[in-house]
């Protein structure tokens, strides 16, 4: 009984016996799609037009190739195979650039404190990230030490949907799936973890995030 209990006040989640937890880093733990931005319009302002926030819209949820092909649409210009990767890679530099200037107040309201209170009642946390810049945010942020795995885009060959990320990370934190809760703020993340057999705690709305297991508005909805 005191399992279900303890279940219930850290995830708000009954029935289940959760040993560990797994996060998503961007829009779950910190928000960097204004240093893409930033990094984008950099981008733009070399190519001799701009690119502003409207703009940006059209780029969230697509690879980099795709975004540096709407971003070149928006300028009209034209780029071969090669212009293209090279653009590309000065793009991914200046974000990365951009991502040393990281610091704790950059963290999403109740994040630090909510991996806090997890680690006091010996949870076990892991990254579940498609990002290859995790392990430089999680430092820069200064919550590396909180994560007993991390498992981010150098470690996996596929993408979410795809449960290979989050299997890898309870696999890693030596636990079963069905003793795992995953936090996502992605319908392909939240379709990941459950079909990994796992719970899934959604950051946004349900309408949006269809199958979750709960809905909150950010991690300092956790803090109960």
């Amino acid at each position: 009984m005191q399992k279900m209990t303890d279940n219930k006040r850290l995830f708000g989640l009954d029935g289940v016996n959760i040993k560990g937890a797994i996060f998503d880093l961007d829009g779950v733990l910190v928000d960097t799609a204004r240093y893409h931005y930033l990094a984008w319009k950099r981008l733009a302002g070399e190519l001799g037009f701009d690119f502003t926030e409207d703009d940006n819209e059209r780029l969230k949820g697509v690879s980099r190739l795709r975004s540096l092909e709407i971003l070149l649409e928006t300028g009209n210009v034209i780029m071969t195979e090669s212009q293209k990767e090279d653009a590309a890679a000065r793009k991914n530099g200046w974000y990365v650039e951009y991502l040393y200037t990281l610091d704790e107040t950059a963290l999403l309201p109740g994040a630090k404190e909510y991996l806090l209170r997890l680690k006091e009642n010996n949870i076990r946390i892991a990254l579940g990230s498609a990002s290859k810049n995790a392990p430089l945010i999680l430092e820069r942020l200064n919550i590396a030490a909180f994560f007993d795995a991390v498992i981010d885009g150098n470690s996996v060959s596929k993408t979410k949907p795809n449960p290979e990320v989050f299997l890898k990370g309870a696999a890693a934190m030596g636990l079963a799936p069905e003793h795992c809760v995953v936090f996502e703020d992605a319908l392909a993340g939240i379709e990941a973890a459950k079909s990994g057999g796992m719970r899934a705690i959604a950051v946004g709305k349900a309408e949006l995030l269809p199958g979750a297991d709960l809905y909150i508005a950010s991690l300092q909805d956790m803090l109960f």
